[in-house]
């Protein structure tokens, strides 16, 4: 199998996770820098969004770096249930002298239903593309790889890790359970096996033909080491690069990595619609709350609702209703600089390995 590693360009088996809202250009390229494969989300902004990324995290690195999109299916609008679920966080907007949005909708455009985030990416030709969510369509794969950009996609179990591969990926990011932020899962309706990192990981390398990245509660360099002992050739980390200052992550959200809870992390779909693991407040309470028993809108829709909720809690100094991703790993994290941690992480992969 080639080594994906040296088809990059990338010299250590470190990749730091595509975290929407958290991770930015700057961090992307000092891990790069720092000789790992840096990684911005493109997800949550339009093409011209992404370009400005792009150009901001080449000005800060001429090493390759990865782009990661969002493959979900668009949503589908359901008014009765978007009034109800409005309804339900009425009391916790009034908390904050704030009424519910009148309506919500689909914030931002999925990539398989973006051309114009398509035309940028086969222009500007990143190193590395990643799909969450799921898959283009197989001509925007076609594009993509005669443009010579090699491409990731996430799968949590073999029967997507078997997708990808069919539709022409260079690599499969596994995505254990443990992982923190949103679930990859191609279909959020269909049974989830809610595979850990270790037994999926066995499971692609033996039954997926590709390379496979490891990601999930993975923090240090022992856990870097313990994945490719499994057959990973790399490992994705995100909660780890969290508390690095060139991260987005706001005061609270930093706070929160070295609280008691951290150890408590949640998977939750009452954020945006889709699963995602994160640390307990204010939110995931209204789970077993407020929101118990109703049907949450789709994906981005319902996120439409928390981060107007979220905003008005932000402007009272309450941060308890912000999405804070994190890992199962989320204690071990440590707070320094990028190019550091990663540094860190090459020390400690080569005592591990002896």
């Amino acid at each position: 199998m080639e080594d994906l590693l040296r088809r990059i360009g990338v010299v250590l088996p470190i990749v730091q996770a595509p975290m929407a809202g958290v991770s930015t250009p700057e961090l992307a390229a000092a891990v790069s820098e720092a000789g790992g494969l840096g990684s911005i989300a493109v997800g949550a902004v339009d093409a011209a969004g992404a370009r400005a990324m792009i150009d901001t995290t080449r000005a800060g690195t001429r090493k390759p770096f990865n782009v990661n999109v969002f493959c979900h299916k668009p949503a589908t609008p359901d008014r009765a249930r978007e009034s109800a679920w409005l309804g339900a966080l009425r009391p916790a907007f009034a908390r904050f002298g704030k009424a519910p949005p009148a309506a919500i909708g689909e914030i931002y455009a999925s990539f398989v239903a973006d051309p114009a985030m398509q035309d940028l990416l086969v222009e500007t030709r990143p190193s590395v593309v990643s799909f969450h969510f799921g898959l283009p369509a197989a001509r925007v794969i076609a594009r993509l790889k005669a443009a010579g950009i090699v491409l990731f996609s996430t799968a949590t179990n073999i029967d997507e890790a078997r997708a990808a591969a069919d539709a022409g990926v260079d690599a499969i990011v596994a995505q254990g359970f443990e992982a923190g932020g949103h679930r990859g899962v191609f279909d959020p309706a269909a049974p989830d096996p809610q595979l850990g990192i270790l037994a999926l990981t066995r499971l692609l390398v033996r039954g997926a033909p590709l390379p496979v990245i490891a990601a999930g509660g993975i923090m240090d360099g022992a856990g870097i080491a313990a994945a490719l002992k499994l057959g990973a050739v790399a490992a994705q980390l995100g909660t780890a690069f969290v508390a690095c200052p060139e991260s987005s992550a706001d005061a609270a959200h930093r706070a929160g990595l070295a609280d008691p809870g951290a150890a408590h992390t949640t998977m939750t779909t009452v954020f945006s619609g889709r699963p995602a693991r994160g640390l307990p407040n204010a939110m995931t309470e209204l789970e077993h709350g407020a929101l118990a028993g109703l049907a949450v809108p789709d994906y981005p829709i319902a996120y439409d609702a928390n981060k107007a909720l979220a905003a008005a809690a932000k402007a009272k100094q309450d941060f308890s209703f912000a999405a804070q991703w994190a890992g199962q790993g989320a204690p071990l994290a440590r707070a320094m600089p990028a190019r550091d941690l990663v540094a860190t992480l090459a020390r400690e992969l080569a005592a591990a390995r002896g």
